[in-house]
């Protein structure tokens, strides 16, 4: 007889937490949310994903054995803090992502509570309609398969890059910083061949290269989109560069151009034309 799956808990399940958190519903684990103060789509998706809502953070850290903390960079210390607050003695998987430095100040923090802490980063599409993600793990390697095993036979794969904190940060920045902003790159770059009348002739030349960004001029809606989150993972990034003895100055930049998308969050309905109108427009 197999022994019961851990309860999970999950903070702020957004798209790619509900999706997360759906896979390890999927084999059979409890898991738990808090909706308070959280949005009615939140709500939504939440209950599409099997979640079990639980009326306050303090019950729900009582009752969960892993928490995942899946929220946006710019807060992820915030529900830290919160967590630490309450009583909580499970191990607390902080999966955002965020600059090295930051994981190991809030693994300070939730120290006095929790029972560990596993750095985490998850790389790939939210895993629906048969896509796969990948939440790779680093930290104690108890805690880790703990959590690996939440999501094993599952669209979720869990490498595992060994005991230090900040190696899944490190990871998740790094791959940030490359792909996040060749995303803006590519938009600029079509913009700018666009206004003079050459987007055609860009678009062939891109198109001989395998793999070039340049040709997906769809994607540029979809990072005005999505801007709101890259910008903060792209300072996270930017600061891991100036930890490390490196230049920060182009990432920081292409921050502050998604910045001016802001207001485009989570619009699905934005055409690639109607985004680049947004950054001619913006001050």
């Amino acid at each position: 007889m197999t022994s019961p799956q851990p309860v999970l808990g999950v903070l702020h399940p957004g798209s790619m937490g509900a999706a997360v958190a759906a896979c390890a519903v999927s084999v059979g684990s409890r898991v738990l949310w808090c909706p308070a103060g959280r949005s009615a789509a939140t709500v939504r998706r939440a209950e599409q994903a099997g979640l079990e809502p639980v009326a306050e953070l303090c019950a729900l850290l009582e009752r969960a054995e892993v928490v995942l903390s899946l929220c946006p960079p710019a807060v992820a210390e915030d529900v830290a803090r919160k967590v630490a607050g309450h009583r909580f003695a499970g191990v607390y998987v902080e999966s955002n992502a965020i600059s090295p430095d930051r994981v190991r100040r809030i693994a300070d923090l939730v120290s006095g509570s929790a029972r560990a802490l596993v750095d985490g980063s998850v790389i790939g599409s939210p895993p629906v309609g048969g896509k796969r993600a990948q939440l790779f793990l680093s930290g104690p390697p108890d805690a880790a398969r703990l959590v690996s095993g939440l999501f094993s036979g599952t669209a979720v794969s869990t490498p595992f890059l060994g005991e230090e904190i900040g190696q899944a940060s490190a990871l998740k920045v790094s791959y940030t910083a490359y792909q996040k902003a060749s995303r803006v790159l590519a938009a600029l770059s079509y913009g700018l061949a666009q206004h003079h009348g050459v987007d055609q002739a860009l678009l062939d030349v891109a198109s001989k290269r395998s793999g070039s960004y340049l040709v997906e001029t769809n994607y540029i809606a979809k990072t005005a989109a999505r801007a709101w989150r890259w910008a903060p993972e792209l300072e996270e990034a930017a600061d891991t560069l100036r930890a490390a003895g490196l230049p920060d100055e182009v990432l920081r930049a292409v921050a502050q151009t998604l910045h001016r998308w802001t207001d485009a969050k989570d619009n699905g309905e934005l055409s690639a034309e109607g985004a680049l109108r947004i950054l001619r427009e913006s001050k």
